[in-house]
């Protein structure tokens, strides 16, 4: 856990997002994954999508797999656009970019999104 505080405190200092590209932060825990776009000039979420949304309740799938990233990375993507943003700055939050970011970061980049 320390290790990926370390590499997000080292990530976060160099990315920044604004209202026209906003910064993707991802976050994973045990049962679910979080996503939201951030407009770091104002500090404020202007979209966010996750495991634990009604929508998402719907489909059969479980909350932390990698096929549950990949719906959420479509879903965060379709919000975006919704918004008129095609372009934005991915944020890690210091995780390995693999398994289950990988996919979500596919999914959304499959659904029109550049970064």
């Amino acid at each position: 856990m320390q290790a990926r505080e370390k590499r997000k405190r080292r990530i976060r200092v160099k990315i920044m997002g604004s209202s026209e590209r906003p910064r993707l932060v991802v976050y994973k825990s045990l049962n679910n994954i979080y996503v939201q776009a951030v407009d770091d000039t104002t500090g404020k979420s202007i979209v966010s999508s996750s495991t634990i949304d009604k929508n998402f309740k719907k489909s059969l799938i479980k909350g932390s797999t990698v096929e549950a990233a990949k719906v959420v990375g479509k879903d965060i993507a379709e919000k975006l656009k919704k918004k008129k943003i095609n372009t934005i700055v991915f944020d890690r939050s210091g995780y390995i970019y693999h398994g289950k970011l990988k996919a979500l970061a596919e999914a959304a980049r499959e659904a029109g999104l550049k970064f």
